[in-house]
């Protein structure tokens, strides 16, 4: 099932959609028991939401070999992870703004990537199982403020990587039953139409499964909580001169089976 939400007069609803791209209303919660439940009647989406509002958002950094080769790093032994505070979420079609008050960034990028959605609580769970948690996938974009992540920052992402529209999120969550093998999908960004980054999500150093089993090790993923897997070579930073987002330009991230996430850029205003 492709599931959207989007708002409507009683506030945020889900529906599903279909191959003539009509939709249907879903009844129901995701993350409870029973579900989504179709109703078999037409919808008329509203505007379009990010869609889950995510718990916690959990990020793997340096997660692609190429990437790893581009910014001339060895291949991690663990997973690199870093927490993407939860104000980031920004809805499909609407601006990723690049901060201009007192924490002002002019080396703000882009990063496509798959981003998986926990259905069930999972803690200290086997790789095997991993599967058994997913409620589906979609697209992000982890947005990130490099002069923040790297300069000012003490060592850590979260400010870099935290600010409002900072984790673009959509357009579609689609069920795991549709995408059997995630580990196989094609990915591409572009910014205003050029191809900037291009792989599949095969030269990923931990695989799905792996990650959760990592994640979820004595501690527990919520239902809802947002995985995003890294993202592959072709990060503006990586550009000679790097190649930041600019107000007025537009960021689209295609991924195989599931679409393609697009949102504009633009400048806050303080």
């Amino acid at each position: 099932m492709r599931i959207i939400r989007h708002l409507s007069p009683q506030g945020p609803v889900y529906a599903a959609l279909q191959p003539d791209g009509s939709a249907l209303a879903l009844e129901g919660d995701p993350f409870a028991t029973g579900g989504l439940r179709p109703t078999g009647r037409p919808a008329t989406p509203g505007k379009l939401l990010a869609p889950v509002a995510a718990p916690n958002i959990l990020g793997v950094g340096l997660n692609y070999r190429s990437h790893a080769e581009e910014v001339g790093r060895p291949l991690p032994q663990f997973p690199m992870i870093f927490v993407k505070t939860t104000n980031a979420l920004q809805n499909p079609g609407d601006p990723i703004l690049l901060p201009r008050s007192q924490n002002a960034s002019h080396e703000v990028d882009y990063e496509g990537e798959l981003a998986v959605v926990i259905g069930r609580a999972a803690r200290n769970v086997p790789r095997e199982r991993a599967y058994d948690h997913i409620l589906g996938y979609t697209i992000a974009n982890d947005v990130s403020a490099r002069d923040w992540q790297f300069k000012w920052g003490g060592g850590q992402f979260c400010q870099g990587k935290g600010f409002d529209t900072f984790c673009p999120l959509g357009p579609v969550l689609v069920t795991a039953d549709e995408l059997p093998d995630p580990g196989r999908l094609a990915i591409r960004t572009r910014v205003n139409g050029e191809l900037r980054q291009e792989s599949t999500t095969a030269d990923l150093i931990f695989d799905i499964p792996t990650l959760i089993a990592f994640l979820s090790a004595s501690k527990t993923l919520l239902p809802g909580t947002v995985i995003l897997t890294g993202t592959p070579s072709g990060v503006g930073a990586a550009f000679t001169p790097p190649r930041f987002l600019n107000p007025g330009d537009t960021v689209a991230i295609e991924i195989e089976g599931i679409g393609t996430l697009t949102n504009p850029v633009a400048a806050e205003t303080p």
